[in-house]
């Protein structure tokens, strides 16, 4: 019985691995952790029956506890950092899944890692942020970081026995989101709800935004650096429209391995809760008979910024991946929130990026501070 945590529970990739859980009796849910979505987490804990629960809001952690007062077994509730860092660490569990969006993420996967737990990593942030710490503590510690990003999946799978075999290349696919083939003027047009409205994968808003601006690909590459150790150099980024190849590795002797699939999140959340083993997964395969083409285009990073600033972010290197990151997600809350135009999250991270003085080798305070002053300055220059 492998026994998984969650941070994130009531999100996108929290509810799938929930899922997940569902269906397999070989695994059980022992700790769950979400922001302020009392109503959907108290149906988790009654079908799921957790030892613990984390809320973020000491006020909605204290309606949940008296809301689920008769669920037998009992369940403690927690809240806040301390309570996200008591999921993260729960003695009682093999792989934490962190689920989280924000580098709200970072600071529990270090205690989850010092604790000796395998990583289910979705949160992204973690390592584009503080990857230069947290690669090096999961090899000191033995702890293994599974990736979950479909992407990073499909290159961790294509990886998988390869040994020391050394890559040449490793090839990022995106699906080039709702926009592909826009304009700069196009986008400045844009709503809000065709932002949301992604072609292939059904997800969380701020992901599915981010997929529109095509930060969410320069996140990728960044996390791809880091957990495969890579060059930046070595990291191409192919749109793939039908979002059948979830990304590739090209080797040194120019064969290329891909991995393919329908886009199902499931599938590499479970490998990620499985490995090394693979066990059968309900829902649609890849029928190649009705499948008609695969097509591949270069991605316009003239057009799409998020890419091109990303790979900028990386080539710098220290702090500046935290500002690239910070600076989209308060960008991308406030075009959630109707407060700014689509083509403005370009604007906000390009003015912090261009502002910072960059730190090379940052602390996780130092990460955290960063965030801080992202957010400061686009406060300053951004009143809406």
């Amino acid at each position: 019985m492998k026994k998984v945590a969650i941070l994130g529970s009531t999100g996108s990739i929290g509810t799938q691995t929930l899922d997940v859980i569902r269906h397999n009796d070989d695994l059980e849910l022992v700790a769950i952790s979400a922001g302020s979505n009392i109503t959907l987490l108290e149906e988790q804990i009654r079908e799921f029956h957790p030892e613990l629960v984390a809320v973020w809001s000491k006020t909605k952690a204290d309606e949940l506890r008296i809301a689920i007062s008769d669920v037998t077994p009992a369940c403690k509730v927690v809240s806040g950092m301390e309570g996200l860092l008591e999921v993260a660490t729960i003695a009682s569990s093999d792989i934490l899944v962190t689920a989280i969006v924000g580098m709200i993420g970072i600071q529990p996967t270090i205690a989850a890692i010092k604790a000796g737990k395998d990583i289910g990593l979705a949160n992204k942030e973690t390592l584009v942020t503080a990857g230069h710490i947290i690669m090096p503590l999961a090899k000191e510690y033995n702890v293994r970081i599974l990736p979950v990003d479909s992407e990073h999946s499909a290159i961790f799978q294509c990886l998988n026995g390869e040994n020391d075999n050394k890559i040449s290349k490793i090839l990022l696919t995106a699906s080039g989101g709702p926009f592909r083939g826009m304009t700069k003027q196009d986008l400045e047009l844009v709503t809000l709800e065709q932002a949301l409205k992604h072609p292939n994968w059904a997800m969380g808003r701020k992901i599915t935004i981010d997929s529109a601006t095509m930060v969410n690909k320069g996140l990728e590459v960044i996390e791809a650096k880091w957990l495969f150790d890579v060059d930046p150099s070595q990291i191409e980024v192919v749109v793939q429209p039908q979002s059948i190849i979830h990304s590739m590795v090209e080797f040194e002797d120019g064969a290329v391995m891909a991995q393919l699939g329908t886009p199902d999140m499931r599938l590499p959340i479970q490998f990620a809760l499985y490995y090394p083993n693979r066990v059968y997964l309900d829902g649609k395969r890849l029928d190649f008979s009705m499948l008609s083409e695969i097509t591949f285009e270069k991605p316009d990073m003239d057009t799409f910024l998020g890419l091109r600033f990303a790979f900028d972010a990386l080539k710098v290197g220290g702090s500046m991946p935290t500002v690239f990151n910070a600076a989209n997600e308060l960008a991308v809350a406030k075009f959630l929130n109707k407060r700014v135009r689509f083509m403005e999250i370009y604007d906000m991270i390009e003015f912090c990026m261009q502002r910072h003085d960059l730190i090379e080798n940052p602390t996780v305070e130092q990460i955290l501070d960063t965030e801080q002053w992202v957010y400061e300055t686009i406060e300053s220059r951004w009143i809406s």
